[in-house]
């Protein structure tokens, strides 16, 4: 099937990571695939190194005048049988195509509570957990049959020798994540500092460093907090933890579970929308309440306190990312699901 994929963020989140991944898996799987990106040296390079070759545009703000222009010949050009938009600048500016009259369905993924304007002139919407698409249908007035669920894939990252973090065996504790008010590390270190024992390695960067860093000091942590910046070690950096926790007060998905689960870390998170779907409580995990110290200090020194528990819930989450959540079984999700809205594929 030919596919167009597009995506016009330059960020490196959630969304940009799992379209750096889909991409190349469904050309592997021998689907015919454009990639239109935002012009992005890195991305590019990294698309090109996993085998496809990106189209860039400048997807820049009301004073584009190129991107609509050149969108809209190069796919005319390509003529897909199906063209899916990833987040809203990229839904924005192929619906402005789809507009003029191209035959070709259009496809918007999301994966957050974005608002639904930038999708009006899409055929059907794809969420990647199943809350996101209850809140299309019952919130927002989206066509119960034009709105979709399909999970996201994260790669395995089992078997990575250990990297070389700070803190004594037993008590290294890790995150990850972009430095922002939503991911909650604010509330991670008032754990840290009811956890005496403990080390904390944060990999990650954002607008939030400084204020986390004043915050570990005036806690009187900051000599058992490590501040990694960005890294590319995440499986060495997992291998290396006794306890993933993921602390974000707002929380679509939660790719880092996915990630943790991958590398049989036990996991604690904090109970915002996407982990509280992926978690079985005392299963897979330990959810505990947004914003809240004291039990998330708990249930790390419960795992902590009992490594038969905490080897047993990694276990468990490494058996749900292979069931549903490993490359292979959501990447057929997503090819059945391309030819289900594509007519023209069979």
């Amino acid at each position: 099937m030919r596919m167009a994929h597009i995506l016009g963020s330059a960020a490196l989140g959630g969304a940009e990571g799992f379209y750096e991944r889909l991409v190349p898996a469904l050309a592997r799987a021998g689907e015919e695939v454009l990639p239109l990106i935002r012009a992005d040296a890195g991305r590019s390079g990294r698309l090109r190194a996993a085998g496809v070759a990106p189209v860039e545009l400048p997807f820049g703000n009301y004073f584009d005048f190129t991107t609509r222009p050149r969108l809209d010949r190069t796919l005319r050009h390509f003529q897909p049988q199906v063209v899916v938009a990833w987040q809203n600048r990229a839904a924005d500016y192929a619906g402005a195509v789809k507009r003029r009259g191209a035959p070709w369905p259009l496809v918007g993924r999301l994966g957050g509570y974005y608002d639904l304007r930038y999708y009006r002139h899409c055929d059907h919407i794809v969420g990647n957990t199943r809350d996101l698409r209850r809140w299309f249908v019952e919130e927002q007035g989206w066509p119960a049959e034009r709105a979709h669920y399909v999970p996201n894939f994260a790669h395995d990252l089992a078997g990575a020798a250990p990297a070389d973090l700070p803190g004594t065996p037993g008590a290294r504790l890790f995150t990850l994540g972009r430095l922002h008010p939503n991911k909650g590390f604010d509330t991670l270190l008032r754990a840290l500092a009811l956890l005496p024992g403990a080390t904390l390695a944060i990999a990650g960067e954002g607008p939030e460093r400084a204020a986390l860093d004043r915050l570990a000091r005036e806690l009187g942590v900051a000599e058992r907090v490590t501040f990694l910046g960005w890294r590319d070690d995440t499986a060495a950096l997992l291998a290396a933890c006794d306890v993933f926790i993921c602390p974000s007060r707002h929380e679509p998905l939660g790719n880092v579970v996915l990630e943790a689960w991958s590398a049989a870390r036990p996991v604690v998170a904090a109970d915002a929308q996407g982990p509280t779907e992926l978690i079985e409580q005392g299963v897979t995990g330990v959810l505990v309440p947004k914003d809240q110290a004291e039990p998330m200090a708990q249930a790390v020194a419960a795992l902590l306190a009992n490594p038969a528990q905490a080897q047993a819930m990694a276990a468990a989450g490494r058996a749900e990312f292979l069931l549903h959540h490993a490359e292979a079984p959501v990447l057929a999700r997503w090819r059945a699901f391309l030819a289900q809205v594509a007519p023209c594929a069979a």
